[in-house]
């Protein structure tokens, strides 16, 4: 599983992003989220997922805020810039140029 890892790893920001559009949310929901949606086949690593946030919102891309949390510690929420989300778009279209490249020289 190395190798998918290894393929995954470069793209921490677009999958961010990508549960960013859905809805803002907070650090170990996008995680837990990410390995619901992959059956548990891939987690990222809290200073990877911390390390993507402060990149991102360093970019403009999410911004940060306290939850009000009446129960609990309180969370900081991300939630997704205009700028993000031209950003995942164009990341979206890398991706899919990327993809097809790589299906082409696999085959």
């Amino acid at each position: 599983m190395s190798i998918a890892s290894d393929v995954i790893r470069g793209h921490t920001e677009p999958i961010i992003l990508a549960h960013l559009i859905e809805k803002d949310s907070y650090g170990y929901r996008i995680n837990k989220d990410i390995m619901d949606k992959t059956g548990d086949l891939y987690e990222l690593k809290e200073a990877t997922l911390y390390s993507a946030f402060r990149r991102l919102e360093q970019a403009k891309l999410i911004f940060s805020y306290w939850g009000d949390e009446e129960v609990g510690a309180r969370r900081r929420y991300y939630t997704i810039t205009e700028l993000g989300k031209k950003a995942y778009q164009e990341y979206r279209k890398d991706w899919e140029n990327a993809k097809s490249i790589i299906d082409i020289l696999l085959k």
